[in-house]
């Protein structure tokens, strides 16, 4: 995974890097941890049981992690999803649980 590549996704490298001190090694490995995490199975699992208290704490947790890394088309769906689920918004997750993991896997591709 290269700065170039997560550009290229559309993530805020700058903003990213200054949150990380301007240390791309450190900026890609807290990435690469983000991505290696199990959170976004829970969250589809929570999304599928109508489990909606627990996908609004996981997706509050992404939500604080990616926007940190400023990896704004992973993060704005998570963030979305966060706010209708922290207003119980009654709805069908379905759609845009599957926008975070379409974005989720072109990242992990990078991997």
């Amino acid at each position: 995974m290269t700065l170039d590549q997560l550009k290229a996704f559309g993530a805020d490298t700058d903003t990213g890097l200054q949150r990380c001190i301007n240390n791309e090694d450190f900026y890609l490995t807290l990435v690469r941890k983000a991505l290696s995490d199990d959170s976004f199975d829970k969250l589809k699992e929570a999304i599928d049981t109508n489990d909606y208290d627990t996908a609004f704490e996981i997706s509050h947790a992404l939500k604080g992690v990616l926007a940190n890394l400023a990896l704004t088309p992973l993060a704005d769906p998570v963030i979305e999803m966060m706010e209708l689920l922290r207003n119980r918004t009654d709805m069908d997750y379905t759609p845009l649980m599957d926008t975070v993991l379409q974005k989720y896997a072109e990242l992990k591709e990078m991997l």
